[in-house]
């Protein structure tokens, strides 16, 4: 079984809640399904369930080099360079990144407002970039965005592979 979830802001990709922030239990009532990888609990966006322990691997072994597309809204404006530097790959404290698909585009008209909203300053610029990277290093699209000096305000994962949120609101899933 595979599931398709937009995981809301705030929810952790666990089935348990953990302190004050919720788990997938309150949006997933399916037995013996699990997330297929994860994305941080202040990232939004496209989380797959799956009980086949090889889809599983599938998606989240880096050999496979499955992409995984973001959208991420940066502070700043991104130059030819940081884009670039982005797409050759950048080195991390845990070591060089793959180089990743990148393009500035605009704000996706399909978006939903985030609860909490993003804080943004009237005297710094915001870009929209869309981000595909084939690993899954924890906050990876984050510190390879602040590294290149484009700090993200907003993360949200549009698509895994072939599967994507296509018309999900947040909380909620449907089986692929």
């Amino acid at each position: 079984m595979l599931i398709a979830f937009n995981k809301p802001m705030n929810v952790l990709s666990q089935f348990t809640d953990e302190g004050k922030w919720p788990g997938l239990k309150r949006w997933i009532d399916v037995p013996d399904v699990y997330a297929a990888g994860r994305l941080d609990r202040d990232s939004e966006g496209l989380l797959i369930l799956t009980d086949d322990g090889r889809v599983q691997a599938r998606i989240t072994d880096p050999r496979k080099a499955m992409p995984k597309t973001y959208l991420a809204l940066v502070e700043g404006e991104p130059d030819v360079e940081a884009l670039d530097a982005l797409r050759g790959g950048v080195t991390l404290r845990d070591g060089p990144t793959a180089p990743a698909r990148v393009r500035a585009v605009p704000a996706p008209e399909w978006l939903w407002p985030r609860d909490p909203p993003v804080r943004l300053r009237k005297s710094v610029p915001d870009a929209w970039l869309e981000i595909t990277i084939t690993e899954g290093r924890n906050r990876q699209v984050r510190r390879m965005c602040a590294h290149v000096g484009l700090p993200v305000l907003r993360l949200i994962r549009a698509r895994v592979g072939d599967w994507g949120l296509d018309g999900l609101a947040p909380g909620e899933w449907r089986r692929l």
